[in-house]
């Protein structure tokens, strides 16, 4: 909210009667409200707000005024990632070195995934870290839809903390399956955030027409889950805000971009990345490339820019903050070559230039974690070979089993299979591609743990674990001998968090996830190195997966379908029920 007296110094500079601390003038302004680009415009700042937008030159200035010289380059609003997830891999300290150097001036992110380790106390203390920055950053509270049902929903106590504050925006991504079979628990945490003013975020993938309808009646607001262009159509005539996705996780731009063609209004769709991954942003950079790519695949300029500025401030409510370059707003602006080239030269938020020519001129703040967030892997004791042991139900040769089985590198089914016994015990079956896997709780029920097997991973030795799984509380651990898995899940113990290959007892490659056990605090080109090269030693031990670190983490949450595990067993999501490894 802007106080009395910065509106009045706004208002003194829009008249001229008091000095800007900054104009840019010379430059071509893109109005995203008429879509008209505008030349000899002037654009003047005060206290980190533009106060005025115009054809006067001299409004506003002098000799304290900071000006820029635009040379006929154009002014676009700064860039908003409405959808990501920041809790990934790397602190937000480090992510901003790389994040704020190409036009993104505002991000909304996710914040669940601490709230699963460390309750709302995690939640509370990663929004700490995002506090006063360079850029701005938004929230959405976690709705806490999980396959486990030790994690399912959110205290109303713990979701009035988030959604009081002015930086929490709504509930987050709340997956339509969980909703659905349990409104009980989720309609609620709806009602609470609709009372507030607040939105509803969805994830709406594979739902068809009646379960869609039911799921937007519940007042789900969004989905950034469509991956086809009549899919986003669907959502669009809903009323849904379709956030197109086009970061490290998925690219549904180019399919999506079909939409061009069609005619449709554009103003209820928005461009997201849902996350990047340490060599997506070194490789491809952030939002910059991401509405570059919506105008290569055919989006005109100014439709791929508000797709990326007053859209999404729209659907946020925010339109009269950020999204534009306009009186009262903040003042993030970029300078870029032209409409049809977002490469920004000089990035503007809040009112200081941050960036030039892509080169980061501030620092981002650091913050420095609690020792709770450190001490996130509350394991009581170190696992031994035999706690991986699947015991058959009966002195047999061979065992029926539910297993989960690979579609893709991010997709599953359950299928059921038998496998060999020996001494009462079930083995994997390497020519087949099925290993062990295993899920262990390691903050709620410390050392509760579910094994079970996977097809389709395509380890042939060793053993691979994770602790940062998505929408979960548990260590993932994948591996061809009990020994490794133990030792893998071991190391992380040690770690505090990690990522860790393990082959005949050997530590082959590990990246450490200190922070929440989740997050590294190492900079963001280590953190690349290292992840690059686990999936290396991953890959000469026949895992053929792009990104087995993603294909594994991904193994806990209701946001991929089919079948999936953790603590309590295996989860189908057919009818949400859990199921035990024995089929008969």
């Amino acid at each position: 909210m802007i106080d009395h007296e910065t509106m009045k110094s706004l208002m003194n500079v829009a008249r001229g009667t008091e000095p800007a601390d900054l104009v840019i003038t010379g430059g071509r302004l893109f109005n995203v409200f008429t879509g008209e680009l505008l030349d000899g415009f002037t654009v003047a700042v005060k206290n980190g707000k533009i106060a005025c937008v115009g054809r006067d030159p001299e409004n506003g200035i002098t000799d304290e005024t900071q000006i820029i010289h635009a040379d006929g380059k154009t002014l676009i609003p700064g860039l908003i990632d409405g959808h990501t997830h920041i809790a990934w891999m790397f602190t937000p300290e480090n992510f901003l070195k790389h994040a704020m150097t190409g036009g993104t001036t505002t991000i909304v992110t996710e914040i669940y995934d601490p709230c699963y380790v460390c309750g709302n106390p995690g939640a509370l203390e990663f929004l700490a870290a995002l506090e006063d920055q360079p850029i701005k950053f938004f929230a959405v509270a976690p709705a806490m839809v999980s396959i486990s049902r030790r994690t399912r929903g959110i205290s109303t106590k713990d979701l009035q903390a988030l959604l009081s504050r002015d930086d929490v925006l709504g509930i987050g991504e709340s997956y339509w399956q969980g909703v659905l079979q349990e409104p009980d628990i989720y309609l609620p945490e709806f009602e609470q955030a609709r009372a507030m003013g607040k939105t509803i975020e969805g994830h709406s993938a594979g739902a068809s027409e009646k379960k869609l309808n039911a799921y937007v009646a519940a007042g789900v607001s969004s989905c950034h889950e469509p991956i086809r262009a009549e899919e986003a159509l669907d959502r669009l005539r809903l009323g849904m805000h379709v956030m197109v996705r086009e970061g490290s996780v998925r690219k549904e731009l180019k399919e999506i971009a079909k939409l061009k063609d069609t005619g449709v209004d554009l103003r209820r769709l928005t461009l997201v990345s849902d996350g990047l991954s340490p060599s997506g942003i070194m490789e491809d950079g952030y939002m910059e490339s991401i509405v570059q790519k919506a105008i290569d695949y055919g989006f005109k300029p100014e439709d791929a820019i508000r797709m990326a500025t007053l859209n999404i401030a729209e659907h946020f409510s925010l339109d009269g903050r950020i999204g534009a370059i306009a009186p009262g707003r903040d003042a993030d602006i970029l300078i870029i070559p032209g409409l049809d080239r977002i490469a920004p030269e000089t990035v503007i938020s809040n009112g200081k230039i941050i960036a030039r020519n892509g080169k980061g001129l501030v620092e981002p703040r650091p913050y420095t974690f609690s020792a709770q967030a450190h001490h996130s892997i509350k394991l009581p004791r170190q696992l031994t070979a035999s706690d991986f042991c699947v015991k058959a139900k009966k002195e047999v040769s061979l065992q029926k089993v539910r297993i989960i089985e690979m579609i893709t590198d991010l997709v599953t089914r359950e299928k059921i299979v038998e496998l060999p016994v020996s001494d009462e015990k079930i083995a994997g079956d390497p020519a087949r591609d099925i290993i062990k896997i295993a899920a262990i709780d390691r903050s709620i029920g410390p050392g509760e743990m579910f094994t079970g097997f996977i097809k389709g991973f395509g380890l042939r030795s060793g053993a691979f674990a994770l602790s940062a799984a998505w929408d979960a509380v548990d260590i993932i651990v994948t591996g061809t001998r009990d020994a490794d898995m133990a030792a893998a899940v071991n190391r992380i113990r040690e770690l505090q968090g990690g990522v860790v290959v393990v082959d005949q007892g050997d530590i082959i490659e590990e990246l450490p996830l200190p922070v929440f056990g989740i997050l590294s605090d190492q900079p963001v080109e280590k953190i690349a190195a290292r992840t690059r090269a686990i999936c290396k030693a991953l890959s000469a031990r026949g895992v053929p997966h792009p990104d087995p670190l993603l294909t594994i983490a991904t193994l806990t949450t209701a946001a991929i379908p089919f079948f999936k595990i953790c603590e309590e067993g295996y989860v189908r999501f057919k009818d949400g029920v859990t199921l035990d490894l024995f089929a008969d």
